[in-house]
């Protein structure tokens, strides 16, 4: 029996993971715990509970994998600042300290927080340390969960050590890179750059421009095509370097980038977005696309395999990977759930035990990811407690009473908050740590992103549909669990726009309802797919199944379970806090409900200004 550790940490969104005998048994992000957005520090409290999931001890683990190799990394920053010297001294000047006092000597850093949960660690913990490197822990991430015995395995991110795309074949229990293309060229660092002009934060504000896209016209994809990005027919790719800043500077873009583009990077404080903004993000967006087009096209015809997984943080660009899935090259596409640096801490044990010591894999039909529910869960008792102790007034139900009454405010258009059974690893929220709407209500995605998140009015909201309805109202009869693809609305289900509607531009076009779901329904007619599977989650396929029965509908709106600038909840007190921070009108935390107008007013907390805006 061997129980082996993953660790993600010391750049941004840290985590564990824990596998026993090759089974996932638990893997968390430590900003849940701390409360602290994409938190990269040591993560403690997420090996802490991982530990106490398995029902085991540190001293008790048999191997601890560390998803990257600092050396190497290192060496790629020296060759960096040298080949560019004497450029970028500002840069380098800020890295060298923290890379000397700290990152370049990790793996007794390392051994010293062990110690700290364990003080014989230091004893014989460091054999017990083993290193993988950044893109095969994204592989193996992608690979060893997956439902196929053999499949072409594609990442794609910023940049681990020195790759920023890697192509493997993964047969079996055997994964192999084949390809490599290194930095700085890097789809994920140019999409970064792209989100950095547009005025959003790099390394949380993709997804903004993903969202802003469809509201703009792809007129800059041409220009970037000819001047910044050599896009080849196989999908390599090479960045002109001349218009960027990420080398050896402290920003992304530079002079040269908004010349070409005609407009200054935006201040996210004080200029508002404009539809020059909406058209750069519609032409990134459209350049990334054709990029990943590419690339699977010719993989596919180059292996002739059926199957693609994929990882990295340019997978979690569902726009993307939906027209992957549509274009057929390969005819069956897994992503793994938690694709960023978190499911590193993953790839890193499944990589030790598959590939370091030969174990076998088992392929059951389905990928054994148990739904991405790996965080923690509590019992109805301590619900209870919880909520005792943070002043809460509450009735608990039986299970039936709960999923009726938690319906019932649905069809009401209450803005519902979902808190049920084990949290979600990866950055979506799965029906475990959700906030709920209504999709049929013209109003709720604005009332939600305005009145509850706290953030852009723009941004979409995903549709929870049950699996067995999901082609009835969406372009899509695959699977798709993990709110990584996005499809179109079924043509029946679209209300066509009026001659005047038609001629609205950028974010005028929200306000129009689109489909008989408006809430889920992009500018642009597309919705980003939760397929509810009973298998996973019964839980929730039951509420759904009973506001199907209320209304025949077979959807909800589904959003995390958070403000802007907040990790997703992962306790009950978490949940009670956001719910009397927010206008969220019911709580629901198991079989306990919670509705607003009953709560002592002295506990509402300010949410609106309480977390730094991401």
């Amino acid at each position: 029996m061997t129980t082996i550790l993953g660790v993600s940490a010391f750049y941004h969104d840290s985590a564990a993971a824990l596998i026993h005998n090759g089974e996932i048994i638990a893997a968390a992000q430590e900003e849940r715990f701390t409360r602290k957005k994409h938190d990269p520090g040591f993560p403690l409290k997420s090996i802490e509970y991982c530990l106490k999931e398995a029902g085991t001890s540190l001293s008790k683990v048999d191997h601890i994998a560390f998803y990257e190799k600092p050396f190497l990394k290192f060496e790629r920053l020296l060759e960096t600042y040298v080949a560019l010297a004497p450029k970028g001294i500002n840069s380098f000047r800020a890295a060298m300290p923290v890379w000397l006092r700290e990152k370049l000597f990790q793996k007794d850093m390392l051994i010293r927080e062990f110690g700290k949960i364990d003080s014989d660690f230091k004893n014989g913990g460091r054999e017990k340390l083993l290193f993988s490197e950044h893109h095969f822990s994204h592989a193996a991430s992608a690979f060893y969960p997956s439902p196929f015995e053999e499949a072409v395995v594609l990442t794609l991110d910023g940049v681990g050590e020195q790759a920023t795309t890697t192509v493997a074949i993964g047969r079996g229990n055997e994964l192999n890179i084949e390809k490599e293309i290194h930095f700085p060229h890097s789809l994920g660092l140019l999409y970064s750059a792209f989100t950095y002009y547009t005025g959003f934060r790099v390394n949380s504000g993709e997804y903004k421009v993903m969202g802003l896209a469809p509201y703009g016209k792809p007129r800059f994809t041409q220009r970037i095509l000819d001047k910044v990005v050599d896009l080849k027919d196989d999908g390599s790719f090479h960045l002109d370097q001349s218009y960027f800043n990420y080398c050896t500077g402290l920003t992304m873009t530079n002079k040269k980038f908004a010349k070409l583009f005609g407009e200054p990077v935006r201040k996210p404080d004080t200029d508002q977005l404009t539809q020059f903004h909406m058209d750069i993000a519609a032409s990134i967006q459209a350049v990334v696309e054709e990029s990943v087009l590419r690339l699977t096209r010719s993989l596919a015809a180059e292996y002739q395999t059926p199957n693609l997984c994929m990882a990295g943080g340019v997978a979690l660009n569902c726009v993307a990977n939906g027209k992957i899935l549509r274009d057929g090259a390969f005819k069956n596409v897994w992503v793994q759930p938690a694709a960023g640096d978190a499911g590193g801490a993953l790839g890193a044990a499944q990589a030790a035990w598959f590939q370091e010591f030969g174990k076998p894999r088992k392929i059951n039909g389905s990928d054994s990811t148990k739904g991405s529910y790996l965080g923690p869960s509590f019992s109805e008792a301590e619900i209870e407690r919880s909520l005792a102790a943070a002043g809460a007034v509450f009735k608990s139900y039986s299970e039936e009473e709960t999923l009726l009454k938690a319906a019932q405010a649905l069809t009401q258009s209450k803005a519902v908050g979902w808190f049920n059974g084990r949290m979600e690893f990866g950055p979506r929220a799965l029906g475990a740590r959700s906030i709920l709407g209504d999709p049929r209500s013209p109003k709720m995605q604005k009332d939600l992103n305005l009145k509850v998140k706290f953030r852009e009015s723009f941004r979409p909201f995903a549709p929870s549909v049950l699996r067995e309805h999901v082609s009835e109202w969406f372009e899509i009869s695959e699977d798709s669990p993990y709110m990584l693809m996005v499809a179109d609305v079924q043509p029946a289900k679209r209300k066509p726009m009026t001659e005047e509607q038609e001629k609205l531009f950028g974010i005028d076009k929200l306000n129009v309802p689109r489909s008989e779901v408006p809430a889920v329904t992009h500018v642009d007619y597309s919705a980003r797919i939760q397929t509810v599977h009973k298998e996973t989650n019964p839980r929730y396929h039951a509420l759904i199944e009973k506001f199907y029965q209320l209304t025949g509908c077979p959807i909800v709106v589904n959003t995390s379970f958070n403000v802007r600038g907040e990790p997703i909840v992962c306790t009950p007190e978490d949940a009670f806090r956001c719910f009397m921070g927010t206008n969220l009108e019911v709580l629901v935390c198991g079989n306990t409900i919670l509705y607003k107008e009953e709560q002592n007013p002295a506990l509402q907390e300010d949410y609106k200004n309480k977390y730094e805006l991401d």
